[in-house]
């Protein structure tokens, strides 16, 4: 039985120089997963979507993008996703570009 994933979003990552992305970043690739974690307790967004490679948090889905994403986590719905971008940039939020895709 296949299953098809649909790409719902890309997105840069928020909260880059916060988390442990610089330390992380000569081993990241782009293709690599990322995990997706709620955070529905989360004080600042109750939307909160964390950002995770090999279990290391690098920061958020951006609040702006993560209503869509978290409801369907809420609902129980699996959600996949990866690096798309790595680019040594002077902001922050443009360094790492994630896609998010859904299983149908």
């Amino acid at each position: 039985e296949s299953e098809v994933r649909m790409l719902v979003q890309s997105s840069p990552l928020a909260g880059f120089r916060y988390y442990q992305g610089k330390e992380l970043w000569d081993e990241m690739k782009v293709g690599d997963a990322l995990v997706l974690v709620r955070e529905p307790a989360n004080p600042h967004d109750g939307n909160a979507v964390r950002v995770e490679w090999q279990g290391r948090q690098l920061g958020y889905v951006p609040q702006r993008e993560n209503r869509a994403v978290a409801q369907h986590m809420d609902r129980g719905g699996r959600v996949e996703a990866r690096i798309s971008k790595l680019q040594k940039h002077p902001n922050a939020w443009q360094r790492i570009e994630f896609e998010i895709f859904i299983r149908l």
